[in-house]
Formats: structure tokens, sequence, C-alpha cells
């Protein structure tokens, strides 16, 4: 079975075609400004990549309508329409690029991967909000997680890893750490704690977004400075995090910035890892303990320096790093220290083999070998 993969971004649509053993033969990034990607372009992309068999699209929320992957049709694409309120900045365009690729492959099968559905089956405590069960229920008010898919796999695939040499059933946190960055505590393929909550505008902190925050000051600012809604979001979304403490977004700027003393760098830096060691140590805390750590993402993935702070950070736990290691190229690899009581991997970021999975899952298609 070919498979196209559809990720729609903020600015662009990723498009990938994973052969029957996994290997992608086709790819093409297609700039979509405000979520929308020319249908023409879209159109041309696909008819080069050949035939495919099934589509799997990347969409951002599946609220409590959707708690695993679904095949799409007329009544699913209305019920994703009713969720745009909960993700209005993601949803529109995945539903735009869904859009976009049905309107050329209007037969072919296609399956909606939800980025929310890994974590919908924590446990009650992790997923409920202390807030009147009137609003609970009206407003369907919980901590719904995000960037699942990611997680997902790179549990998974540490979990492949680990093989038959450790824990039956490790406890595995992993650090999807980019733009946007969230934790997820994972056992048993089950997501059972996650950092981002209501919105990915939760836990820690990001490139632009602030993580966690005193509800508290947001209500003050609209209080007291009458701030309006739509600014508040905005610069707590966009111009908040990393660019808000050092002027810069971009982790590798920071991390030169700090290394050459620039106390706001430093400060960006200390915020970032005091958050993170805390989240990381508060999902160890939801598995009782920690047998794998993961990470995975822009940052995660090539930041080593990152890595290894983490690691001194997390010492406590029985995490420890090996250096050249650490800074070694490739991916998939463990990085942990000989003898260290926790395994440390890094791990690729491939949405596109999870959502490639979960449509086998859907159509009843039998999975690579090894997969």
């Amino acid at each position: 079975m070919r498979i196209l993969v559809v990720n729609a971004g903020s600015s662009s649509l990723k498009l990938r075609v994973l052969d029957p053993d996994d290997r992608v033969v086709g790819a093409e990034d297609l700039p979509a400004p405000r979520g929308q990607a020319d249908i023409v372009a879209v159109a041309g992309a696909i008819e080069g990549f050949g035939a495919v068999d099934a589509v799997g699209h990347r969409i951002v929320h599946g609220g409590t309508l959707y708690a695993r992957p679904v095949r799409i049709d007329r009544e699913v694409v209305e019920r994703l329409r009713t969720l745009t309120d909960l993700a209005p900045l993601h949803q529109p365009k995945s539903l735009a690029a869904l859009e976009a690729v049905t309107a050329t492959l209007p037969d072919v099968p296609a399956v909606a991967c939800f980025d929310t559905a890994f974590h919908a089956g924590m446990p009650a405590a992790a997923s409920t909000y202390a807030i009147p069960h009137e609003w609970r229920k009206r407003w369907d008010l919980r901590k719904y997680g995000f960037h699942g898919l990611s997680h997902a796999y790179a549990s998974r695939r540490a979990a492949e890893l680990i093989g038959g040499s450790g824990d039956a059933r490790p406890r595995i946190v992993t650090c999807h750490l980019g733009a946007g960055a969230s934790l997820a505590a994972v056992r048993d393929g089950r997501s059972l704690d996650t950092t981002m909550g209501f919105t990915p505008l939760d836990g820690l902190v990001m490139a632009t977004r602030s993580g966690s925050i005193d509800p508290g000051l947001v209500l003050w600012l609209a209080e007291h400075v009458r701030m309006p809604p739509a600014e508040l979001a905005a610069t707590l979304e966009h111009r908040s995090g990393l660019l808000g403490l050092a002027g810069t977004a971009d982790m590798r700027a920071i991390l030169a910035a700090a290394g050459a003393g620039e106390p706001d760098a430093v400060l960006a830096l200390d915020v970032y890892h005091h958050r993170l060691r805390a989240a990381v140590a508060a999902m160890a805390a939801a598995l009782g303990g920690l047998d794998v750590l993961v990470f995975t993402g822009g940052v995660g993935e090539n930041a080593p320096a990152v890595r290894e702070r983490a690691a001194g950070d997390l010492a406590f736990l029985g995490v420890a790093v090996d250096e050249a290691r650490n800074r070694a190229a490739g991916e998939d690899r463990e990085i942990g220290a000989p003898g260290a009581a926790v395994r440390t991997f890094v791990i690729a970021a491939r949405e596109d083999l999870e959502i490639a999975h979960e449509v086998r899952e859907v159509l009843g298609v039998s999975a690579p070998q090894g997969s």
C-alpha cells in the first residue's frame, strides 16, 4: 500500500508518499500562506507522485468525538468543522488541506489521524480540571494534550530500540522539543499524562508561546490594564516564550548568545531548563519512576547542549548522557552513559510513519515487517 501523508503547517503543506516498506518515495513541501495551499499546485504534486492507495491526514484536534483515527466521510468532515473553536489556529488549515487533496483524489480512502487522540485515554486524574462540573460538561473543558502523533511514534520506537534487554513495561518520558514543545508520560503504549492542556499554549516554555502561567496574571491584565482578549492571545501565542525572553525564538542563536555571556540569553536558557526539568520530573511521578528518556523534535534532535544540560538537571532521576554519543550524528540512537539507570535516546520525529501506521490499522492492512 502506497500512502500519501498530508501534514498542514502554519505556512506550508507537507506531502509525503510512503511505500509498502515505509520508505519515503515522494515528497513535496508546498507554500500555504494563511493555511491555504493552491489547489492546482496540490493536484500537480499528487499527480507527480503516481498512484496512491490511501491518504492519511494529520488533524490537530479530535475533541471528545475522536479518540482513535477514523476513516473520513462527509459526516466526519462536518464533525471536524464543529471542533474549530477548540483549535482556531490549526483546525482550519487541516480542513483546507483535506479539501484540496480530496479534490484530486476523491475516490481514494482517507483517514484522519489526530494529535489529541493519543492522550484521549489519560486517567481522569490527569485530564480533569478542578472547575465546576457544569463547565466541564457543557464546553468539554479538559486537558486534551497535543503532539500525540509524535509522542506515539517516539515511545513506540524507543520500545523497539530497547527490545527485550530492559523492563518489559518500560516507563517512558518523551520530550518533543521544537517550536512547539511538550512531554508525555507513556507506559504500555498509553499516554498517562502530558504537559499541554486544553490548548497547545500550556506547559513548557516554547519558541514563541509562554507555556504555563498563572491564570490570575491573565485575569489581572484583562481587568487592570484592559488588555483585549485578542491582544492577550496574540502576545502569549506569538510574542512570548524564548522570543519574549531573549528577543529571538531561534535556539541556536540563544545558545550562541548565552555562550558569549549575553544576560537575556542566559536567562532564557535558565527559564527553559527550569521548566523542562520540573516537567520531566512530573511525568516521571505520573509513571512511578523513569526507565527511558527520549528527545525528539527540531531542538530535541539537533541541540546536544540542550540534551546535555537537561540530563545534568535530571541526574537525581538516574539520567546521564555520554558526551561523545550525545554529540555524534545519526538518527534513532542511544546517547545515555553506560550503566546509567535511565536509558536515553534521540529519535527522529516521524509523524509520517505514525500516520501511515494508523492508516493501515483503520483500513485493515498489514504493517511492514518490524514496524
